[in-house]
């Protein structure tokens, strides 16, 4: 066995004593360093559980589907009307258009959307839902079922009627065990007669589609929300070899019926994306996100650096007598100096362990709740992740802990034999 070895192993096993003898003072030294990595962990474990819950959302419409956003993004990210501002540029004019085979070859089926919050009520009942306005393709593009009753039809949906469709929750948070069908309810003092009831479906894209209500487009454009253009619209074509080409025929058509003579996209008011690409889109955005707030977490590492170099020189001024005997009996500047060093090391790696495993059982905390109200969160483990925590805790110690170690070294044995 060499020489460092025996000698890293006294300093270690020197460094956890001095910890177990002034246990209160260790801990509140690496709480920084806990409180640091036990962030990050929990950071980057959300953020991979919550991009897998999205990915797995956006997987589920299927390879098929095309979606049209209004204004225009850049490649790789999303409109602005993915974050709530409203573009006017789409309209059901517009959707009307792809269905035509002359335009978009291969299509099954467009559904186009416009929803609000609103307070729906029968009778007495009220409630505060999701109010959609949609067109007869919803049922094949979202891959929905009617459970009772009929959805309603293409003439009344281009003709205004006053129908709309109930999904599951709204129907017995309104109705309870009275039969919906034939009765008429309220949406901003416009009458509604109730014609179906959706199957239960259950939350998708973090929306839950059991709480909508379903109206045909022109009636929720013109009776609830007075506007004429829609929120997004969605191509449902016969396979995924015949994405690429729908998308291409979709962007030319729109730039016809949009009037933008320039093919190069510079100039488009709208947004095609397949969900191959919303996948991309949606990776891109939530890894910023993730690695920018893991990146703020681990301030709290710097912090808590600051306060290990802090109580590293207190410890050096309460230990200078010690220090002094040491250098007395032989001990050089170097063994005083790795003395301090080591210390701060074993300080900031415990304090690392510690964080590590309150992030862990956090995480799994936060995955056994959300999987508990119904969505689909993967518990996310990365070695990745621990390693970076534990790397970065060692050599915050170790640089913290030099200007203390050094000062600690130049401690004249004399002058440190007589302080008291």
């Amino acid at each position: 066995m060499s020489r460092h070895y025996l000698y890293l192993k006294e300093l270690i096993l020197n460094s956890l004593r001095n910890l177990r003898q002034n246990k209160s003072r260790s801990f509140l030294t690496a709480l920084g360093i806990i409180i640091g990595v036990s962030s990050v962990i929990i950071i980057v474990a959300i953020g991979d559980g919550a991009q897998n819950l999205i990915l797995a959302q956006v997987k589920s419409f299927g390879p098929t589907l095309v979606g049209v956003l209004p204004g225009k993004s850049e490649d790789k990210g999303p409109p602005a009307s993915a974050f709530g501002i409203t573009i006017t540029t789409l309209t059901y004019e517009d959707a009307m258009a792809m269905k035509d085979p002359a335009n978009v070859p291969n299509v099954k089926a467009v559904a186009a959307y416009v929803n609000g919050s609103e307070t729906v009520s029968w009778g007495s009942n009220q409630m505060t839902g999701t109010v959609n306005g949609t067109t007869v393709d919803y049922l094949e593009v979202e891959q929905a079922e009617v459970a009772e009753g009929r959805f309603f039809s293409e003439t009344e949906e281009k003709g205004v009627a006053r129908v709309a469709v109930l999904g599951a929750t709204v129907k017995d948070d309104l109705f309870g065990a009275t039969d919906a069908l034939g009765k008429n309810i309220k949406i901003k003092n416009q009458s509604f007669e109730v014609i179906g009831v959706m199957k239960a479906k259950g939350t998708v894209g973090f929306q839950n589609n059991d709480e909508n209500i379903l109206l045909p487009i022109t009636s929720m454009q013109k009776l609830i929300l007075g506007i004429n253009h829609i929120n997004m619209l969605r191509l449902k074509v016969n396979t995924a070899d015949d994405v690429p080409q729908a998308i291409d025929m979709v962007k030319l058509t729109l730039r016809e019926r949009h009037g933008i003579s320039d093919s190069s996209g510079a100039n488009d008011d709208f947004t095609v994306r397949s969900s191959a690409e919303a996948i991309n889109t949606i990776k891109t955005v939530t890894n910023s996100l993730k690695f920018f707030l893991a990146a703020m977490a681990g301030l709290s590492l710097l912090v808590g650096g600051i306060g290990i170099m802090n109580i590293m020189l207190i410890r050096v001024a309460q230990r200078t007598r010690e220090i002094g005997l040491r250098k007395a009996v032989g001990a050089t500047n170097q063994d005083i100096r790795w003395q301090f060093l080591v210390e701060s090391g074993v300080i900031t790696l415990v304090g690392g362990l510690i964080g590590i495993i309150i992030g862990e059982l956090v995480s799994v905390g936060v995955s056994l709740v959300v999987n508990g109200l119904g969505y689909e969160w993967g518990y996310s483990f990365s070695w990745f992740s621990i390693a970076i925590s534990v790397s970065i805790s060692i050599g915050i110690g170790v640089i913290f802990g030099l200007y203390p170690a050094f000062r600690a070294s130049k401690l004249n044995p004399i002058e440190a034999l007589r302080h008291e």
